[in-house]
């Protein structure tokens, strides 16, 4: 059996002991880690098994957490012969996507995050950025609230029907979950994660990734992806132009799972730590069929159905 999307999570899916089962228990798996270690010159399994909430929160730690996890999960089902009709990822996901997808090889995937990772983390650490969801509101209503508050504030994540993320610097978020609450949100949920990310706030780190990408050998995808920036297929013409509008721009969540389901990619797994993207997909619509793929025991699941 071929599903439709593998998709791929992103920052604040992290936590400890993450990935420990697959390393233990799947040889393709292992060697994800293994080689992940021997790129970034870090022992990347005992980030993910020995650290805390705490530091897997930090920028710098989670986006090489989540990126190899994911992937060693990707590895894990093709070695059990699960296959799929195209792939996308959610923010960071993007990336472990552009791996799936073939455009980069894992080695170079893995630099590209590792070094995304550090200048995120810089640029999180040189202001007072920040990150909520807002639940029980319409887009439009959050996007009001945003412009009418004074300071740097932007929708970013559009997850679903009724959930929306704010970032932006810390007073004008606030002010904004305000007017979020004034306006009838149900929720505001501060989110683990330690900067204003796909804003404005980015540039200067975006323009950094942009240059250090252009080193990277982008090879014509062999399985098709669909992008956050615009919900649609992904050209990759230019990938570091691409990598650079992708840090500051919103994540077209729900727009982007419509799109693959107008295409007839109407089932999915979500591959690495967490549901988050689950959750999602069966906001969005009842029609998707989605499983999720993070331990050998839901791995074994899958390739049994397959």
């Amino acid at each position: 059996m071929e599903y439709g999307f593998a998709f791929f999570p992103g920052q604040g899916a992290q936590h400890p002991q993450m990935g420990k089962d697959l390393y233990e228990n799947n040889t393709a798996a292992k060697e994800i880690f293994d080689r992940a270690s021997a790129v970034t010159q870090m022992d990347v399994a005992k980030l993910c098994f020995e650290s805390t909430q705490e530091e897997l929160n930090r920028t710098v730690h989670s986006q090489i957490a989540i990126f190899t996890h994911s992937f060693a999960a990707y590895a894990a089902l093709q070695d059990a012969g699960v296959s799929f009709a195209a792939c996308a990822g959610f923010s960071l996901g993007e990336y472990t996507a552009l791996v799936a997808s073939g455009i980069l090889n894992f080695e170079d995937g893995i630099r590209l995050v590792h070094r995304r990772g550090q200048l995120m983390q810089q640029t999180a650490d040189s202001m007072d950025g920040c990150m909520a969801a807002i639940l029980g509101l319409s887009d439009e209503a959050v996007e009001q609230a945003c412009a009418s508050v004074s300071g740097v504030v932007f929708p970013v994540n559009y997850n679903c029907p009724n959930q929306l993320v704010i970032a932006g610097e810390r007073t004008a978020v606030d002010q904004a979950i305000t007017a979020c609450k004034e306006a009838g949100a149900r929720r505001a949920m501060p989110l683990a994660v330690s900067g204003a990310f796909h804003t404005s706030l980015m540039a200067d780190a975006a323009k950094e990734l942009r240059a250090f990408a252009q080193n990277l050998t982008v090879h014509t995808p062999t399985l098709p992806i669909y992008t956050n920036v615009t919900g649609g297929l992904l050209d990759v013409s230019d990938l570091p132009a691409h990598l650079e509008q992708h840090m500051c721009s919103p994540v077209r969540w729900k727009t982007l799972v419509a799109n693959g389901m107008e295409a007839g990619l109407c089932s999915g797994v979500e591959i690495g730590p967490g549901k988050t993207l689950a959750g999602f997909a069966k906001k969005i619509s009842k029609e998707f069929v989605i499983k999720t793929a993070e331990t050998v025991a839901e791995i074994g699941s899958i390739s049994e159905i397959a």
